[in-house]
């Protein structure tokens, strides 16, 4: 496959991709360096061009942009690691003395 050609990446995997170069092009990113990222940012998320198919590679679901999140994830206050970081040094100092 020569470099540049897109054929063995999906319809999904493209749409992606045209989705992510406008986003770059509205905050001002050159139409090359929009697309040049957008595929960049596709062949990270997807482990790069595949065909669909039963059996064919992994699911999609381990994208950055699908990690994290939930309430357990909300920024902290710096009061609140600190507090966290003595609970997490007493507990360890406690259970380390026997």
């Amino acid at each position: 496959m020569p470099r540049g050609d897109k054929d063995a990446y999906t319809d999904k995997q493209k749409r992606k991709a045209a989705h992510i170069e406008e986003g770059y092009e509205e905050r001002g990113v050159g139409r090359d360096e929009a697309e040049r990222r957008a595929w960049a940012t596709v062949n990270k998320q997807d482990g790069g061009g595949r065909k669909s198919g039963s059996g064919r590679g992994r699911k999609n679901d381990r994208a950055a942009s699908h990690r994290g999140g939930g309430k357990g994830a909300a920024p902290q206050s710096a009061e609140q690691r600190s507090a966290a970081a003595k609970k997490g040094w007493e507990t360890r100092r406690r259970k380390a003395g026997g």
